[in-house]
């Protein structure tokens, strides 16, 4: 089922655990995803197991500036 086609999910947490399970997820129904994690290069690996739809991103979620950032990554790359 495809039920986040045309959805884009901003996913922080997503080297790891849960956020990488829920990356992964999203990504399998539909939604480009924008991986993010302050472990740029784990965000990264998981971004490029996922493939076309999706994007990584370092964030430090304490950082408020980082946050805009990434939501106009997201904006820029998924619409």
């Amino acid at each position: 089922m495809r039920r986040l086609y045309e959805k884009v999910a901003l996913i922080s947490g997503a080297a790891r655990g849960m956020g990488q399970a829920e990356a992964r997820l999203f990504a399998e129904e539909g939604a480009k995803v924008l991986v993010c994690d302050i472990h740029g290069d784990e965000a990264k690996a998981v971004a490029d197991d996922i493939g076309e739809n999706a994007l990584h991103y370092s964030l430090d979620v304490t950082q408020e500036k980082q946050w805009e950032m990434a939501v106009e990554k997201a904006v820029e790359a998924f619409g």
